[in-house]
């Protein structure tokens, strides 16, 4: 008998291809339209400025179809345009690709699963915890990209797989910026566009920090159990058999004083990167140079590297993640021939014209759903915030929804969506260092973003009966 054909999920280069080709050809469909920028100071303190949307500029403008030269060409101008980001992946990954060869981090990790035995399950809610309070404090994203390889090695050896890994650091991360209660990328840009107290509903996000992150943890938790007692029940399983990083817990290299000082080293970086980034507002310019410039002192300290093994490594290191690093300029093709169409502004402007006919308990959930959709478009928390805030706070007004449910929808529909969307950049950096496809994560993670978009839509019911201010 012939063997039944499988539905392969489409490559993730054809998916974004497709989303590509579509937005094109709504070009032709979809008027021009277009709003005026205006300058705001979103810091009183520092005087820094920020452009957003004019809600009264909205015009319709002459149509500019996206030809098939500027539909072919919308991906290498995608990778132009997130070149940065393209470049933070690739140092990035031959960093930690060079510090991974010095098998320090194998040696340390195992020596703690060999102290924690059969309690290794603790590792999850604690490691889960940390990142959930970095991504509700300063909007943990991009940083958790080195933390990603780390903790899939660790889960392996422990008995569990690179989902779980990958899970621990994205989703509790996620969790946290989501439900985040300070984010000044998220919550503090929505509130000072929507003109409300910044961090005002203090308590309300609280209890939605809880809320998300606890369900992250039993999500992850209730999977890894599943996956510890039958590790063949994981999508993973064949891959991570034949993983180069793998560790064997019976033959671990030496935990000695040369392995020790790399991982004193790499410790006291990754401490300094988040006060850098806290403090000094560092981003993926200096946050590559720091993982560049502890690579190098990582390849001294380790003797047997050497100059030439190092730029080996190094460049091994690079070619590997590239994959992940070009899907970052297929994605931002698509915001590319929506630019071009001048169709991006016309979809907010007409969103917004139907929300405000909808009574305010559903233009509220409407706004929420809104911002869920939009932020497949602009995976940026602040640049989507800049785009849409300017338009639906005073929105919410006409439509009897407190200025401060506008927000909250803004900033769940932002975050949920963060390691669900194929245009979110640090997001794709991560699974392609845990080397898990794009595919088997969305469908590993669809069951938990449903359960999260539901408490989401919860979340804005209580606010709106609440009438949070």
């Amino acid at each position: 008998m012939e063997k039944k054909k499988k539905f392969n999920v489409p490559h993730v280069y054809i998916l974004l291809l497709a989303m590509i080709l579509v937005f094109a050809v709504l070009t032709y469909i979809i008027p021009a339209g277009q709003y005026d920028m205006m300058t705001i100071v979103d810091n009183p303190e520092t005087g820094h400025e920020r452009e957003v949307v004019n809600p009264e500029s909205f015009r319709y403008v002459e149509n500019t179809p996206v030809t098939l030269l500027q539909f072919l060409t919308a991906v290498p101008r995608g990778l132009q345009e997130v070149a940065q980001i393209v470049f933070f992946i690739f140092i990035v990954g031959g960093s930690m690709t060079v510090i991974n060869e010095t098998r320090a981090i194998e040696a340390g990790m195992g020596r703690l699963i060999k102290a924690l035995k059969g309690k290794t399950w603790v590792v999850i809610p604690v490691v889960m915890f940390f990142f959930s309070l970095c991504g509700a404090v300063f909007g943990m994203a991009e940083e958790t990209i080195p933390f990603v390889p780390i903790f899939v090695a660790l889960m392996i050896a422990a008995g569990y797989d690179s989902m779980t890994g990958a899970a621990i650091v994205l989703v509790g991360a996620g969790a946290g910026f989501t439900g985040a209660f300070i984010n000044p990328f998220t919550i503090q840009v929505a509130q000072g566009i929507a003109q409300v107290e910044i961090l005002s509903g203090m308590t309300f996000r609280l209890v939605m920090y809880v809320c998300f992150v606890a369900l992250a943890m039993a999500f992850v938790l209730r999977y890894a159990a599943k996956i510890k007692k039958n590790p063949t029940l994981s999508s993973m399983h064949e891959e991570d058999k034949l993983r180069e990083d793998l560790i064997d817990l019976e033959e671990l290299p030496e935990f000695d004083g040369r392995r020790k000082g790399i991982l004193i080293v790499f410790v006291i970086g990754i401490i300094f990167l988040v006060y850098a980034v806290v403090t000094w507002g560092w981003y993926m310019d200096e946050i590559a140079a720091l993982f560049l410039g502890m690579s190098w002192i990582i390849a001294l300290i380790d003797k047997d590297l050497g100059f030439n093994s190092y730029a080996t490594t190094l460049g091994r290191g690079m070619a590997e993640i590239t994959g992940g690093a070009l899907v970052v300029g297929f994605a931002r093709g698509v915001l590319v021939v929506m630019n071009d169409g001048n169709i991006l502004h016309t979809i907010l402007h007409s969103c917004a014209g139907f929300l405000g006919q909808l009574p305010s308990m559903v233009s509220a959930l409407g706004m929420y759903v809104f911002q869920c959709l939009l932020s497949f478009i602009v995976p940026s928390g602040s640049g989507q915030a800049s785009v849409s805030m300017p338009i639906l706070a005073p929105l919410s007004d006409l439509v009897g929804v407190t200025r401060q449910t506008s927000c909250i929808a803004f900033q769940m529909g932002d975050g949920i969506s963060n390691i669900l969307t194929p245009t979110s950049g640090y997001f794709m950096a991560a699974l392609a260092l845990a080397r898990i496809s794009f595919a088997k994560w969305v469908k590993w993670f669809l069951p938990l973003v449903g359960l999260q978009y539901l408490l989401g839509a919860i979340f804005i019911v209580a606010a709106q009966m609440m009438e949070l201010q």
